[in-house]
C-alpha cells in the first residue's frame, strides 16, 4: 500500500463540520499525514445576472474574509500535531477547486463530508462529494455526518 502523507479534508463550515472534521483527523492521525484543511467560497458564476443589487460584488469578498478568519481558527486548533496542519481559502466551483488543490499539493487521499443530498436537491444542486470521488486524483473517502 502506498504512503499516505497528505490528506485534503475539505470543509463547510455548516453544522455538520465538527463530525467530519473529528473523523478526518483521527483518520490523519492513524495514518500519519499532514492535514490540508481547505475551503471555497462559491463564486456565484452564472447567477450574477440574478443578483443585481450593488452589494453583489463586495459579498464574495466578505464570504473569502470569513473564510479566512474561520480557517485560521480551525488550524490553530490542530496546530500541535506532529505531522502538521494548513489551511486555504480559495473562491470557485467547489467540486472544481477540490480537485485542483489535491494535485497542486500532490495530497494522497481526500476525505470529504456528503450533506446526503436526496431527490430533486440533489439533482438540481449535483454532488460536491460526488463530483471529487469521480475526478481526484487520489482516493477520496467520504465521510456521512448524518449516520
Amino acid at each position: 500500500m502506498a504512503a499516505i502523507n497528505k490528506v485534503v479534508i475539505p470543509v463547510d463550515f455548516s453544522s455538520n463540520m465538527d463530525k467530519v472534521v473529528d473523523y478526518a483527523m483521527s483518520i490523519a492521525d492513524k495514518l500519519g499525514a499532514k492535514v490540508l484543511f481547505f475551503h471555497v467560497v462559491n463564486d456565484f458564476k452564472g447567477y450574477d445576472m440574478m443578483l443585481v443589487h450593488p452589494s453583489f460584488m463586495g459579498m464574495t469578498k466578505d464570504l473569502e474574509l470569513q473564510a479566512e478568519e474561520r480557517i485560521t481558527g480551525l488550524v490553530k486548533d490542530y496546530e500541535q500535531r506532529e505531522k502538521g496542519v494548513s489551511g486555504n481559502v480559495i473562491v470557485g466551483d467547489a467540486a472544481d477547486e477540490i480537485i485542483n488543490y489535491a494535485k497542486l499539493e500532490r495530497a494522497d487521499m481526500i476525505i470529504i463530508g456528503t450533506h446526503g443530498s436526496k431527490g430533486l436537491e440533489r439533482v438540481l444542486m449535483g454532488s460536491t462529494a460526488e463530483r471529487v470521488v469521480k475526478k481526484a486524483p487520489c482516493p477520496v473517502l467520504v465521510f456521512n455526518p448524518f449516520t
